[in-house]
């Protein structure tokens, strides 16, 4: 008889947003810690609202916390802490589909801070990924997919895709690799969303701090350069082009 494996553990769990999704996550992550699949010592949902729906919906639930905030300040703060404790090795992020690129958008102001007599700024990804969908948005950011159909909204990327019924032969983080590579630029910092449990996916907070740690060895060269940084998972991401000018 085969054991079970041991249940992941985390100390905090960052939910962004507190809305359907945000609530879904929280539903889906309190019924795998009651299963014992998943550990942890609270589910912390980032929403500007304090009567979200995650609010209402777990009022005497003591691992739920909502921290009342906009999402650039509590990362801010939270990341900043991070890099002085013992929270990577514990924590992780659960993104929204909706979100805007917030670690990418994190990246920009440390670099900002660490070199502020430098040109530091986003630029366009202006080099196609060849995926099926493949659109540059106003912002410079690439938004890409493998899938040219509608997915399912909560799909956990499984080796046989659920909609075409066929093997998963795409990865995206080999995309963003080639991607990098025809840019060109240093990296690239991939946070790459993984399902973890129960139709949950997240990255570890750790790969947020390592992203900074290439971005400053991208820095530390007087030359300007360029960083690739994409948000993804196995079907679907979003680059964007951190440009650091030459220093002055």
């Amino acid at each position: 008889m085969f054991a079970s494996p041991a249940p992941q553990a985390y100390q905090s769990i960052v939910i962004v947003g507190g809305g359907c999704y945000g609530a879904y996550y929280v539903r889906q992550l309190l019924r795998a810690r009651d299963a014992k699949r998943i550990s942890f010592d609270r589910l912390v949902v980032v929403d500007r609202n304090a009567n979200c729906q995650v609010a209402s919906g777990w009022p005497d639930e003591r691992a739920v916390v909502i921290a009342n905030s906009e999402w650039a300040p509590f990362f801010d703060m939270y990341l900043q802490t991070a890099r002085t404790t013992e929270i990577p090795s514990r924590d992780a992020i659960v993104p929204s589909p909706l979100m805007p690129h917030l670690m990418y958008e994190w990246l920009l102001r440390p670099a900002r801070a660490r070199w502020p007599r430098r040109t530091v700024e986003s630029r366009p990804v202006t080099v196609p990924a060849g995926t099926p969908y493949d659109t540059l948005a106003p912002d410079g950011t690439r938004y890409v997919s493998f899938a040219d159909w509608l997915c399912p909204v909560h799909c956990i990327e499984p080796s046989t895709c659920p909609v075409i019924r066929e093997p998963r032969t795409w990865e995206m983080t080999e995309a963003m690799h080639a991607l990098a590579a025809a840019t060109p630029a240093a990296g690239p910092v991939l946070f790459t969303c993984r399902h973890r449990v129960y139709g949950v996916g997240m990255f570890d907070v750790s790969t947020v701090l390592a992203g900074d740690e290439t971005v400053a060895a991208a820095g530390a060269s007087p030359a300007a350069a360029d960083v690739l940084v994409a948000t993804v998972s196995a079907c679907h991401g979003a680059a964007s082009l951190l440009h650091l000018g030459p220093a002055r």
